[in-house]
C-alpha cells in the first residue's frame, strides 16, 4: 500500500456549516429492512419493515453520519441482534441513536406486516391472517414518548338495513385504525383483539362451509354502525392504564354506496 493510501480520509459531515441554522430533522427514510418482531408469545416472527430515522442537527455541523443510522438498524434486527424487536424495545436503541449523532433529539419508525396464525370458529382449520403495524420512538430534550399504531380488518353490518329489512342486511368489510402513546409496553395482539372483538365480526383468511355460516350469523346478531364501533373499542382503551393517549379510527367501505363511513375518537389520561 502507498503513502496515497494510508492518507486519513477527511470526515466532511463534521466540518462546520457557515450558514448557522439547525436542522429539525435529518437522517434516513424508507429503508426496507428485514426484522425479527416478537409479541405476546414471544416467539421471534421474521417480517420485512420499513424503517426511518432522524435526528436534529446543530448549526454548527455540516452534515451528519447516515451510515450510523443505516448501521442502528442491522444492529437493531440482523444476524447481530441479541434479541427480536418488541413494543418497549425502542427506549434503548433511542438513547443509543442519539448518543451516536450527538444529537439531543431523534426518532426512529418502523413500520411492517404482522401474522397471526388464527382458527375458524367451526371447523377449526388454521390459517394466517396479516395486520399493519407501525411503532415510532421520539425523544425531545430527554422526554421520551413511544407509540404504536395496527390497522385491523373486520367485519361489520348495518343496525339500521337489519332493522327495516324484511331479511338479511348489508355489510362490509371494515379496517380500524388503533393509534396509542404508551405509558407501558402493550402487545400488539391486545390491540388486535380490542377491534375484533367489538367487531361485528372478525375475518379468517379460510373458511369452511360451516364457518362460513358462523360468522354471516354472528354478524347479523352483532350490528354496528361505524359510531357504535369507534365508542366500544374507545371505552375498552379509555381505562387501559397502559396507554397514555389513544385514538381509534374506523373505516367502513360501503357495500351500497360509492363511498366509505369513516368515524374517530381520540383520548387521553
Amino acid at each position: 500500500m502507498n503513502a496515497k493510501e494510508t492518507k486519513p480520509m477527511p470526515d466532511v459531515q463534521s466540518e462546520s456549516d457557515t450558514r448557522r441554522l439547525k436542522i429539525d430533522r435529518v437522517g434516513v427514510k424508507r429503508l426496507r429492512y428485514p426484522i425479527y418482531f416478537a409479541d405476546l408469545e414471544g416467539l421471534a416472527q421474521p417480517t420485512i419493515a420499513t424503517c426511518s430515522a432522524y435526528t436534529m442537527l446543530s448549526a454548527h455541523q455540516k452534515g451528519t453520519h447516515m451510515s450510523r443510522l443505516v448501521t442502528l438498524f442491522e444492529e437493531m434486527s440482523g444476524k447481530s441482534a441479541k434479541k427480536p424487536l418488541a413494543i418497549g424495545a425502542l427506549r434503548d436503541w433511542s438513547a443509543l441513536l442519539l448518543k451516536r449523532l450527538g444529537a439531543t433529539s431523534g426518532e426512529i419508525h418502523l413500520a411492517f406486516d404482522f401474522f397471526v396464525r388464527k382458527k375458524a370458529p367451526v371447523s377449526g382449520i388454521e390459517s394466517t391472517m396479516d395486520y399493519q403495524v407501525r411503532l415510532s420512538a421520539e425523544v425531545e430534550e430527554g422526554q421520551y414518548r413511544e407509540k404504536v399504531e395496527v390497522d385491523i380488518p373486520v367485519t361489520s353490518l348495518c343496525p339500521c338495513s337489519k332493522r327495516i329489512s324484511d331479511y338479511g342486511a348489508h355489510n362490509q368489510r371494515s379496517v380500524v385504525t388503533l393509534g396509542a402513546t404508551l405509558n407501558e409496553p402493550i402487545f400488539v395482539m391486545d390491540l388486535i383483539r380490542m377491534a375484533e372483538e367489538e367487531a361485528s365480526s372478525e375475518l379468517y383468511a379460510i373458511l369452511k362451509r360451516a364457518d362460513e355460516k358462523y360468522v354471516t350469523e354472528y354478524a347479523y346478531d352483532h350490528p354496528n354502525f361505524v359510531e357504535d364501533l369507534v365508542r366500544s373499542i374507545a371505552q375498552r382503551m379509555a381505562v387501559d392504564k397502559r396507554l397514555a393517549s389513544f385514538s381509534v379510527e374506523a373505516e367502513n367501505f360501503e357495500s351500497i354506496h360509492n363511498h366509505s363511513a369513516y368515524a374517530q375518537i381520540t383520548g387521553g389520561r
